[in-house]
This record gives structure tokens, C-alpha cells and sequence, in this order.
């Protein structure tokens, strides 16, 4: 019978398995060896992806700057590692690069329907169909995610509650703000506007979720129901 290898992180506990371990304890509980482990995928025959990953990082004084300026050539010095897992490694490190250098973005708080406005109308104020956006907001009221629900027509739009209701737990929202445009201009909320707004809003109070406000966009102004005591 085959000797197992002993080293091969399929016969680790779940809990010692990087993937396993970053699903069920969360990212910043993984080593930088896990974390590079993870991007490798495999080691070799006597070494397991993370044991692969320690001396990787041991050659590089565990310094990850100095890893992230290791070429093709450096990396594929050791077994194991082929130019596919070497470019993964490589590419991680720019994508780590870029984030530093975009730094920390300061997340926007929406205090008033005017602050949704303008971050609205450059995005559906001037279109010539009608599109349905969701400010997701955490406890603060600042967004943590923007994204559009639905496209339609000029005659109006069609809302997926489901999806709007999932991309809000993914996200950890606890509250959202509707917003749509109408092409026409006209800064009226029309019967169908007031129904997808108390639907949304019934909706959401099932998971303890609510709905601070559905602003109304066109090119030059806009309609808050909340201002309007209609919400």
C-alpha cells in the first residue's frame, strides 16, 4: 500500500486547512504562510503548501515588500513552484501595492436626501431610461455599497426585491436608500413609485432592515419622500 505524505494539507483537520480556516475564523486569523498557501494552492512531494509558503517567506527575511519584488525567475527556484502559481504570487502583490497606495477611502454619511442627490444625478440624473439604485448604509448612515437594481425603459423599471434584500445582507446594511430617475423630468412620485416603496420598505423590516428614504433624480432636481412625509 501507498505511504501517505503526511505533509499534504488534505489530511490536516479542517481547522488547520487555510481556505477552511479563512471561511470559518476570518482572514486576519491566517498567517502570511496560509495566506500565501491559499495562492499556491500545493506544495510539493515532501512539502505542504504552508510549509512551501514558510520557506518562500523565510528567504525574503519574512518581509512581504521584499516578497512582492520577487520576479518569475526567484520564485520558481523552488519546488513547487511553476510560473502559474508564480505570476498568482506576483499579481497578488501588485493588487496589495495598489490598495496602500489608494489608501483608506473616508466613506460618505448621508445626512440629508441633498447628499444623495449629488451622488445620484452624475450617475442616472441625465439618462434617457429609467434606472433603479440602492445606497446600502451601515449604523452611521454611511454607504458601504451602491448598485444598481434595475434598468427599464422610459415607461418605468422592474425592482427584484429578493436581490436587493440579499445584496443587502451580504453587505452587512442595515438600512438602504431607494433612488430612480425619471427621464421625463417631472418631480412627481407616480402610484407605482409609492407601492415599490412600501413593499420594499415591508420587506425589510422582516430582517430588521429599513428604508431611510427614496429620492427621485432627474437632470436639475429631485424629489425626497422622506422630506415629503410620504416614506
Amino acid at each position: 500500500m501507498e505511504e501517505t505524505n503526511s505533509f499534504s494539507i488534505k489530511y490536516w483537520a479542517d481547522d488547520d486547512k487555510p481556505r477552511e480556516k479563512l471561511m470559518l475564523k476570518g482572514k486576519s486569523t491566517l498567517s502570511d504562510a496560509e495566506l500565501l498557501a491559499i495562492l499556491i494552492g500545493s506544495g510539493n512531494r515532501n512539502e505542504s503548501a504552508v510549509e512551501l509558503s514558510k520557506k518562500i517567506l523565510a528567504s525574503v527575511q519574512n518581509n512581504l515588500n521584499s516578497l512582492g519584488k520577487m520576479s518569475i525567475q526567484q520564485l520558481t527556484k523552488f519546488k513547487g513552484i511553476g510560473k502559474a502559481k508564480a505570476i498568482s504570487i506576483i499579481a497578488a502583490g501588485e493588487l496589495g501595492k495598489r490598495r496602500k497606495e489608494e489608501g483608506v477611502q473616508e466613506l460618505i454619511k448621508i445626512t440629508s436626501s441633498r447628499i444623495v442627490y449629488e451622488i445620484m444625478q452624475p450617475i442616472i440624473g441625465e439618462l434617457p431610461h429609467e434606472e433603479f439604485w440602492v445606497l446600502y448604509l451601515n449604523n452611521a448612515n454611511k454607504i458601504i455599497y451602491k448598485a444598481q437594481l434595475s434598468k427599464g425603459g422610459i415607461t418605468g423599471t422592474v425592482v427584484d426585491v429578493r436581490l436587493l434584500l440579499k445584496t443587502a445582507l451580504e453587505n452587512n446594511a442595515l438600512s438602504f436608500v431607494l433612488t430612480h430617475n425619471h427621464p421625463s423630468g417631472k418631480l412627481i412620485a407616480s402610484e407605482a413609485d409609492i407601492q415599490i416603496t412600501q413593499k420594499l420598505k415591508l420587506a425589510a423590516k422582516q430582517l430588521d432592515m429599513s428604508v431611510i428614504d427614496h429620492i427621485i433624480v432627474t437632470e436639475y432636481g429631485y424629489f425626497s419622500f422622506a422630506d415629503e412625509g410620504i416614506l
